[in-house]
């Protein structure tokens, strides 16, 4: 019996990871009579992150009434796994962009709903919540979750209020004596894949704020507005370090889930990779299929492909990589632990060519690849 075990991120803007690792097992199947497949869909911490762990594993989704993206009641979500001990939350399941449509405005965006997920997993008696970044419609620093969460700041009258994008510099006092006292002993990890600072030219604002609506004006606001709460943060509680690797992401909330909850940020796939206990999957498998849309040079930063084949290199197992496209040193890639490497835009088309094709040349190329299998 031939042992696979499938672990593909999504092919941005073409096919899932879902959808990848359907397509992948369908064809192992076709050609092997006899194998045994696992799937492990892998998402960055986005959108998708809590449907690809409950995938992956056992676990249920929970529906919670919280406050969407303007403080608005909505239906929410988040998973639990690991036989009930680990919750999995995405940020972008109560702020993220598609949730304010035509409505972008980073300036008045909340993720207070964020914190009243994690209040409600809590509830559930877990012992570990894995925060999922990315996809947002905010800029806050995090201070809306952490009101939730029990934080109070105080304005220039000495009134509490719950600060925004754009209120971030009127914070002026900062009380973390009231937060959840469950907290303290819940393990936080943050799933987190790019490095921007809080602030400046690579920060929050300046990278991501156009996307969720701001003009030059309402960016350059943002980012001082991020820079001086950082600075009330370094007076009121001692930290001083905005520009740790993601801390802008998701509008500052990589920076809020360290200050307030001093969560372990890493990159999503080896949060993916721990939770699911890869080295004892894969420890026995045959093959190691993983893939991404484009494996390149920042691929080599530890995105799905190159963490999968890092980890697989102690292992003794092949590592097949199916990609969209390839850039860059080929023997690099190599040397990190890839054996084999299928190309799906084989005719090297456009963006929006592939996006017409891609389920069609990923089935056609890997099916190629498999005839040449032992």
């Amino acid at each position: 019996m031939k042992r696979f075990v499938i672990i593909p991120d999504s092919f941005k803007g073409t096919l899932s990871s879902i959808q990848v690792c359907d397509i992948l097992e369908k064809e192992i199947k076709t050609r092997f009579k006899n194998v045994e497949i696992k799937k492990i869909p892998v998402a960055d911490g986005g959108e998708g992150s809590v449907d690809a762990f409950l995938q992956a594993g056992e676990g249920k989704k929970v529906y919670q009434e919280v406050s969407g993206p303007y403080f608005e009641k909505m239906t929410s979500f988040y998973g639990i796994i690991d036989k009930g001990k680990t919750a999995v939350i995405e940020m972008a399941a109560c702020a993220g962009l598609p949730l304010v449509d035509n409505n972008k405005n980073p300036s008045k965006t909340t993720t207070f709903g964020f914190g009243e997920l994690i209040l409600h997993a809590m509830d559930q008696g877990v012992e570990k919540i894995i925060l999922g970044l990315g996809g947002s419609a905010t800029n806050d620093g995090g201070v809306g979750f952490a009101a939730a969460l029990g934080v109070k700041f105080y304005d220039n009258d000495n009134k509490i209020f719950i600060p925004v994008g754009g209120t971030l510099s009127k914070i002026k006092r900062i009380d973390v004596s009231h937060m959840d006292e469950r907290l303290k002993h819940i393990e936080f990890i943050t799933m987190c894949d790019i490095d921007n600072p809080l602030f400046g030219k690579e920060g929050a604002a300046y990278i991501f704020g156009p996307q969720k609506g701001a003009d030059q004006a309402m960016v350059e606001l943002l980012d001082e507005n991020l820079m001086n709460y950082s600075k009330t943060i370094e007076n009121e509680l001692g930290f001083n370090d905005p520009y740790f690797k993601g801390a802008g992401a998701a509008g500052g909330l990589g920076y809020g889930t360290k200050v307030f909850l001093n969560s372990k940020i890493q990159m999503g796939i080896e949060t993916v990779l721990d939770v699911m206990q890869f080295n004892e999957l894969a420890k026995d498998a045959d093959y190691i299929i993983t893939g991404e849309g484009s494996l390149d040079s920042q691929s080599l930063r530890g995105k799905v492909v190159i963490g999968v084949a890092r980890r697989s290199k102690s292992l003794n197992t092949k590592v097949i990589a199916v990609v969209g496209q390839v850039s860059g040193n080929l023997q690099k890639y190599l040397e990190e632990g890839i054996d084999q490497i299928v190309v799906t835009n084989y005719l090297n088309l456009s963006f929006e060519e592939v996006k017409k094709r891609a389920e069609k040349d990923m089935i056609y190329t890997f099916k190629e690849f498999l005839r040449g299998l032992e």
